[in-house]
């Protein structure tokens, strides 16, 4: 990863932030993206005293002109991209029947039309440097959870339109991973957003029994190394996947039960 270019959506906590300082041990160029300038600047002090190259733009990954922006800003600072990880992802918790249309487009903006539009833009660099191209998706990818329909179809449809875009590159040089984390200690269940778009604040869960931030990391780049296909994190997320594959009917039991039991859970007990 030494002298690598990588550019990370959504750097500015959790699993970007985990990411970005991850690869800056390992000697890559860091460019980190995100829509808090405050807490972007904090990551970039943090690199910057790791003696890490790195440029912080704050962008807006659902504004297709932010990420044209983002790739000829890369290009001008380091000359080329190698990596490119679309991280930047926001989550939701409300029932179909009450979301407001406005806050499930807001989460298909941000998590499938942002990795769409990066991606856009840094493909032509990435086939020039035979890189790789990461989507951190979730389970839900691959398992559809009540109370979360924005976010499962958001994540399913990135997993689509890696799986396509592999296919198409794969003779060409290009890396495609689909990364799926399990539950995470970050942030983004306290910002999911509510029925009316308002941030969910307290997490319905035990943060503290997740992976965290740092594990996630280590993982992708691993898997990226590697140059992986996909990967799923959690022995509960390879369970979950491989039940949802072979016993899809009984899995919806399952995983509204396991829903229905959290804090708060708009199903009662």
């Amino acid at each position: 990863m030494k002298n690598k270019v990588v550019i990370i959506t959504g750097a500015s906590s959790g699993i970007g932030k985990a990411l970005a300082l991850e690869f800056a041990k390992l000697g890559a160029h860091i460019v980190i993206t995100g829509r808090n300038e405050a807490r972007l600047n904090e990551v970039a002090e943090i690199l910057d005293g790791m003696n890490t190259r790195n440029l912080c733009l704050q962008l807006d990954v659902a504004k297709e002109k932010d990420n044209e922006i983002l790739v000829k800003e890369t290009v001008r600072t380091f000359g080329k991209i190698d990596i490119l990880i679309n991280n930047a992802g926001i989550s939701m918790r409300a029932l179909f029947e009450e979301i407001e249309m406005d806050v499930f487009k807001k989460v298909m903006d941000i998590n499938f039309y942002g990795t769409l539009y990066a991606t856009k833009y840094c493909l032509p660099e990435i086939l020039k440097t035979k890189g790789s191209i990461v989507g951190v998706s979730s389970i839900n990818g691959y398992r559809g959870t009540p109370a979360r329909t924005a976010y499962t179809a958001s994540k399913y449809a990135m997993n689509g339109f890696m799986e396509s875009l592999r296919t198409e590159v794969m003779h060409r040089g290009v890396h495609v991973l689909v990364a799926c984390p399990g539950f995470t200690g970050t942030n983004i269940r306290n910002a999911a957003l509510t029925a009316d778009g308002t941030s969910q604040g307290e997490s319905p869960r035990d943060e503290g029994k997740m992976m965290s931030p740092e594990e996630v990391a280590q993982g992708i780049i691993k898997a990226i190394q590697k140059r992986k296909r996909d990967i799923v994190f959690t022995s509960q997320g390879k369970l979950a996947v491989f039940l949802n594959k072979w016993m899809p009917g009984r899995m919806d039991k399952i995983v509204f039960n396991v829903f229905a039991k959290e804090p708060d859970s708009p199903f009662g007990k």
